[in-house]
């Protein structure tokens, strides 16, 4: 029956991942949106570090670790792992003269991995990639009159994968993921003058889809025996999608919001038709000690040359794209997952925190991201599954320059279930 309702809704939520909203945020406006972690909610608590990996845990950003379900621990079995996670997302967004509070609820991943033998693992599942979802207002004046221009966006990319890891030597394990992309992107620009009846609208609209690989090396030797050091390289290969596009112009009524006349723009004639663009590789180094389902402390950086990046149907002009980077430190611990007298005990505690330059330079101003996380694992019952519970407070860009700074909260929800949640009890 459970297995019933798990398949029940991985159809029912899958199905609408493709049409939700993912975001409210000013800055989904530039590039293919606002670009979606793509962490279990374990990761996102740690600052969204992916260096450390476990057999009852999937790591949906390190495919090598993959080859850690081949073992099973307790039994000496491949695992069979269920994940899911959701999230909530508050924000507090400001220019120089207004404050507006929104919100916004997501489906962040459904995935599947598992053992084969003792040295191999894969998986597989589906997230979202990046989300559009904007709506804001400019005001000029021109002359004697105001020209207020109304921007607003929807869509996303999703993205479905395929993981694979083996352990190549003792605790030397290598993956790959191939990830699929696909989606649309839909912006409208409406232009109206103050006292006249008509305004006009500008629509672009992109069929998205295109492949990226990533790549992944794990080093995790016993240090004395009893501690562990935690190493990987992994590689996020240029992505290459291809574009299909329309685009529309035309004029409005201000009065009742209806289309008087609309024209489709020929972009055979401007070599728009179809387009493609990349997003440029990203390459991400991690480091971490600890003692195996004790505790962990670790770090990663990860450089990514988005100077490259260029999208030629889009058209805006205020934004340049230099190479970004991130740093993010984090770790867990769990007093005693063995206990039998303490709840308490059992419970593993993650803390974190990242700095994002997201490489986008708005107006001649960097754009940064800075979020501390939090959370807290709670086992379910004497079962190696656990539901996780996430926070992350962040604050990203700036008022300066007429720009907006977005402080958010993230609440998440994670669901981690292994073959023992499915397994019939027997009676001898």
């Amino acid at each position: 029956m459970i297995r019933k309702i798990l398949i029940a809704i991985v159809c029912i939520t899958a199905t609408g991942m493709y049409a939700q909203d993912g975001t409210v945020s000013p800055y989904s406006f530039f590039g293919i949106g606002e670009l979606r972690t793509t962490g279990t909610v374990e990761n996102q608590m740690m600052g969204g570090i992916a260096v450390y990996a476990d057999s009852t845990h999937l790591n949906l950003r390190n495919p090598a670790a993959y080859a850690q379900l081949g073992i099973d621990v307790w039994e000496g079995n491949g695992l069979v792992v269920y994940t899911a996670g959701i999230s909530n997302k508050r924000f507090r967004i400001e220019d120089f003269t207004t404050v507006e509070r929104s919100s916004v609820t997501n489906l962040d991943y459904i995935s599947l991995g598992f053992g084969i033998g003792d040295k191999l693992g894969m998986g597989f599942g589906i997230m979202p990639y990046s989300s559009i979802g904007y709506n804001f207002e400019d005001n000029q004046i021109r002359g004697v009159e105001e020209l207020t221009t109304i921007f607003s966006g929807s869509g996303g990319l999703n993205r479905v994968y395929y993981s694979v890891g083996y352990e190549l030597l003792k605790n030397v394990s290598i993956g790959a993921t191939i990830n699929y992309n696909f989606g649309s992107l839909n912006s409208e620009r409406l232009q109206q003058i103050e006292d006249v009846q008509f305004g006009s609208f500008d629509r672009r609209n992109s069929k998205v889809n295109g492949f990226d690989f990533n790549y992944a090396l794990n080093y995790t030797p016993l240090i004395n025996d009893k501690y562990r050091l935690h190493s990987s390289v992994r590689v996020n290969t240029q992505g290459n999608l291809v574009s299909k596009n329309e685009r529309s112009i035309g004029s409005f009524s201000v009065a009742s919001g209806f289309t008087i006349e609309e024209v489709d723009i020929d972009l055979d004639s401007q070599n728009l038709k179809n387009t493609e663009f990349k997003v440029p590789t990203t390459t991400t180094v991690g480091l971490g000690f600890g003692k195996d389902r004790k505790w962990f402390l670790g770090g990663e950086y990860s450089f990514q040359g988005l100077s490259d990046f260029e999208n030629p149907f889009l058209g805006v002009d205020n934004i340049v794209y230099k190479d970004a980077s991130s740093f993010a430190f984090g770790g867990f611990i769990t007093p005693d997952s063995g206990s039998f007298s303490s709840y308490l005990k059992r419970m593993t505690y993650r803390a974190g925190l990242r700095l994002d330059n997201t490489g986008m330079v708005v107006s001649d101003v960097d754009i940064n991201n800075f979020g501390i996380t939090f959370g807290v694992g709670l086992p379910l019952g004497r079962s190696l599954s656990n539901l996780n519970l996430g926070f992350e407070l962040g604050k990203r860009g700036t008022t300066r320059a007429d720009l907006v700074e977005e402080n958010y909260l993230k609440i998440n929800i994670g669901l981690s279930l292994n073959d023992r949640w499915f397994q019939k009890r027997k009676i001898n």
